[in-house]
Parts: structure tokens; C-alpha cells; sequence
């Protein structure tokens, strides 16, 4: 047997204040995506906005529905734009915000399994790592490629 270790790297802000202004734009762009949140049911609005390789920012928000798994969550929403509006562009990064009743969370809010593995196949698509900014009102987490927050990537077939 060999014991083997997977290591995450990541920088952490305090606010989006501190990022560079290519990332506080897209951050910005997350917090104000919130405002589309549909969450009548959980109250968690996030919103997302992914950064295309043509300069272009979609934005997107979480839609629930009272078939529970018929929702979406924002990131998904976001990306799914891109992809049909720009098809021939590549996804560079994606950021996101969360929070209750339309205010931000202290911590970043975190994106679920699903939108991990989205975030990966549009990462491999491009071939070269996509970045992820999670927002929260009192700290940052960026990551420099999808990798970094699913590791072992599903990408068998």
C-alpha cells in the first residue's frame, strides 16, 4: 500500500477589495447576480458570473422550484449561458456570492458537487485551467483552476 496525500492551494483575501481589478470585477458581478435569486424556499440567494476568454461576463442566479430537483443552482445557470452564448469561447473563471435573504454570507459560499464537475468539463473544453473566486463578506478563497476544488476529477469517458 502507498499512503498518498492531495494538497489544495488557494490565496485568501478579506474582501474583494483586495483582488486585482479583473477579479473584483467578476466578483462584483457575482454579488450583484444575487438580485436575480429565485429562493422562495431556502431564502439562499447566490449568484455566479463567469468571465469568457472574449472579455464578455454572463452573469447567473440560483432558481428554485417547489419540485425541488427541478431548480438550478447559479453557478450551473451561469455557466449554461455562457456555453449557448458563446459556444466557440472559452470559459476563463468563475466567481460566486451567496447569502441569506440577499445578504452576503461572512464566509464564501461554496459551489456543490454538480456545479464542481461542470466547472471541470468547461475547464477541460478550454484545455488550460479555469479560476474560481468564492465571495464572502469577510473573506475571499480564490483558486487558480477547478482542480483545485475537485480533486480526482470524474473525466473517464
Amino acid at each position: 500500500m502507498t499512503e498518498r496525500q492531495i494538497k489544495v492551494r488557494y490565496q485568501e483575501f478579506a474582501s474583494i477589495d483586495e483582488l486585482n481589478a479583473e477579479d473584483r470585477e467578476l466578483a462584483q458581478a457575482a454579488i450583484e447576480g444575487m438580485r436575480g435569486s429565485y429562493a422562495p424556499y431556502s431564502h439562499f440567494n447566490v449568484g455566479a458570473a463567469v468571465r469568457m476568454s472574449n472579455g464578455q461576463i454572463v452573469r447567473g442566479s440560483n432558481q428554485e422550484n417547489a419540485a425541488f430537483p427541478s431548480g438550478l443552482c447559479a453557478e450551473r445557470t451561469a455557466m449554461f449561458a455562457a456555453g449557448a452564448k458563446y459556444p466557440d469561447k472559452d470559459m476563463c473563471s468563475i466567481a460566486l456570492a451567496g447569502g441569506i435573504y440577499g445578504r452576503i454570507t461572512d464566509d464564501p459560499a461554496t459551489p456543490c458537487g454538480a456545479c464542481r464537475q461542470v466547472m471541470a468539463q468547461y475547464q477541460s473544453k478550454a484545455g488550460k485551467p479555469m479560476g474560481v473566486i468564492m465571495v464572502g463578506g469577510k473573506k475571499v478563497w480564490k483558486f487558480e483552476r477547478v482542480d483545485d476544488i475537485l480533486p480526482l476529477i470524474f473525466d473517464s469517458i
